[in-house]
């Protein structure tokens, strides 16, 4: 989907006022990182408080506006492969397992493991949206 885009395609908001596809990739990279490590609290301590942050300010950082998107790629794949080998090896029972979340309260992994794939899905349509809108290329 990124493959071809120009510099400043990839400094286009997804909409106004929104963040740039290389903001929304970054964000993605460091949200991911949040939910792996999250998750493994989750297999191993008895009902973990979830961390959160401030992903407004955090995409108002430096590396989110200067970093090529292809360091923030190359992490996602590198630990999106880490979590399916972990996700894997899970039985049922693990993914009972809870953590517990300022916004949600207590979810189960179950629960978070969802809440990641709908994350993942949700800002990759929103750069898939702009593409088609903006006609830079077929998706």
């Amino acid at each position: 989907m990124l493959i071809g885009l120009e510099q400043y395609q990839l400094e286009t908001p997804y909409r106004p006022n929104g963040w740039t596809v290389r903001q929304v990739i970054h964000h993605l990279a460091d949200n991911d990182m949040n939910a792996y490590l999250r998750f493994k609290r989750g297999l191993t301590e008895n009902n973990p408080l979830a961390n959160t942050y401030r992903e407004d300010l955090w995409g108002e950082l430096i590396d989110y506006k200067k970093l090529p998107v292809e360091n923030s790629l190359s992490l996602i794949e590198v630990l999106h492969h880490r979590f399916l080998v972990l996700l894997n090896e899970l039985s049922i029972e693990d993914y009972k397992r809870t953590i517990q979340t300022e916004v949600l309260g207590i979810i189960t992994l179950e629960t978070a493991i969802q809440r990641f794939i709908w994350h993942n899905k949700h800002h990759a349509s929103q750069i898939e949206n702009l593409i088609r809108r903006e006609e830079w290329k077929d998706i």
